[in-house]
C-alpha cells in the first residue's frame, strides 16, 4: 500500500503518476466493457497492480473515478465547442451558437469512440447533490453562455435559458446517436450539420423575448437546482 506525506497525501510525485496510471486504467476497462457496471475499485487496482485500498488515496469513490477518467475528454469537447464560437461571424449571435452546436457534431462524429464513452457508456448513479461537479458541466455552460448572449442581443427564445440549453444539448445528442446507430461512413454528415442549424433555429426563433429573461418553467428550475447544488465530495473542476 502506498505511504503519505506528512500532508497527508502519497510521498513526492509519485502520488500523482499513481493517479495518471489509476486513470488510465479506468479509461481501458471502459473502452473495454462499454460500460461501468462492471468497474470496481478491486478490477481497477488488478489492472494497475495495486492493492484495492491503496485507490482511497487518490479517489473517495466509483463515480469520482469516472468521472476522472473522462474529464480530459468532456473538457477537449467544450475547447472545441469554444473555439468554434470564437471562429464565428460575432454579429449575429445565433451564428456563434450555430457554431457551437457544429462543433459538437463534428466531434461526435470525428471522434465516435471517445463520444460514446462520454455520453453513451453508463456511468454511476450520482446523488442530485453530486451532479453540479459532473465533467460535462463545461459543455452545457458553453451552450447556456451562448443563448443568454442572445438573450442580451434582442433575439428571442422559445424556452428559458436554462431548459433552452438542456433541450439543444439532448437535441445534439439524439442526432450524432442517431448517426452512430444507422450510418458508418460519412453520407450523412452534412444531414446531421444541418439538423444540428434547424434545432437552433427553433429555440432562438429571433422574436422579440415577450416574457422577459426571467421567464421560467418546471423544468428550467429544476435544472437550475441541480447545476447550483453544492458540489459534496465530488470531483473538483
Amino acid at each position: 500500500m502506498e505511504s503519505r506525506s506528512a500532508g497527508g497525501g502519497p510521498r513526492d510525485g509519485q502520488g500523482s503518476r499513481r493517479r495518471q496510471e489509476i486513470v488510465a486504467a479506468v479509461q481501458r476497462l471502459l473502452g473495454e466493457w462499454g460500460s461501468a457496471d462492471r468497474l470496481t475499485m478491486r478490477a481497477v487496482a488488478k489492472e494497475v497492480g495495486i492493492s484495492a485500498p491503496s485507490i482511497y488515496l487518490h479517489f473517495s469513490d466509483k463515480t469520482e473515478l469516472v468521472w476522472a477518467a473522462l474529464e480530459d475528454r468532456y473538457n477537449e469537447l467544450a475547447a472545441w465547442m469554444a473555439t468554434a464560437a470564437r471562429a464565428g461571424d460575432g454579429v449575429d449571435p445565433r451564428v456563434l451558437v450555430r457554431a457551437q452546436a457544429r462543433a459538437y457534431c463534428r466531434f461526435a462524429m470525428d471522434s465516435p469512440g471517445h463520444y460514446r464513452l462520454m455520453f453513451e457508456v453508463h456511468q454511476p448513479t450520482a446523488d442530485p447533490n453530486r451532479i453540479g461537479g459532473h465533467p460535462a458541466r463545461r459543455v452545457s455552460a458553453g451552450l447556456r453562455a451562448g443563448l443568454r448572449d442572445c438573450v442580451d442581443n434582442g433575439f428571442g427564445l422559445s424556452l428559458p435559458v436554462e431548459q433552452a440549453a438542456q433541450t439543444l444539448w439532448a437535441g445534439l445528442h439524439g442526432i450524432v446517436s442517431l448517426h452512430h446507430s444507422l450510418y458508418h461512413d460519412d453520407s450523412s454528415d452534412e444531414l446531421v450539420l444541418q439538423l444540428a442549424d434547424g434545432l437552433v433555429d427553433a429555440l432562438v426563433p429571433g422574436a422579440p423575448f415577450v416574457a422577459g429573461s426571467g421567464f421560467e418553467t418546471a423544468a428550467s428550475r429544476r435544472i437550475k437546482e441541480l447545476r447550483s447544488a453544492p458540489e459534496s465530495d465530488g470531483p473538483r473542476p
